[in-house]
């Protein structure tokens, strides 16, 4: 699945870093949009039509999308009621992380979410989008 539109795309975001270019600052009017990249409303649509139609084209197995942090957080809030405008540092972010959803009397459902690389994490070159510490799941 391919990440969401982003003007910050490949900018460091620690340490207020993305609020230092003073014409970037229109970027940030609505953060609850957002608005530097494609809305939040618009990944959760995208992505609940790719799993529709990945689900109404498999008979009963099992199928693995990649995708990039955001969109599976988008479906992790989508389907958990949660709102969308979040703090990022907030998120699940391990490197490598596998969130699991299903479809139960129709509706969309997250399952599980696993760290498999969790003890590769101190070796890796990246350490996640946020911070660039392993983010705690939320609470």
């Amino acid at each position: 699945m391919i990440e969401s539109g982003n003007k910050l795309e490949g900018r460091v975001s620690r340490g207020g870093a993305l609020f230092s270019e003073v014409k970037d600052w229109p970027l940030f009017r609505n953060p609850l949009q957002p608005s530097w990249g494609e809305p939040y409303e618009r990944i959760v649509e995208r992505m609940r039509r790719a799993l529709a139609d990945i689900h109404g084209s498999t008979e009963g197995g099992d199928v693995v999308i990649v995708s990039h942090q955001l969109p599976i957080w988008m479906m992790h809030r989508s389907v958990t009621g949660k709102p969308l405008p979040h703090d990022p540092r907030r998120r699940r972010c391990a490197l490598s992380s596998v969130t699991s959803f299903t479809w139960r009397d129709g509706r969309l459902v997250e399952t599980a979410y696993a760290d498999p690389a969790a003890p590769l994490l101190a070796q890796a070159a990246d350490q996640g989008a946020s911070s660039g510490d392993h983010c705690p799941p939320p609470p």
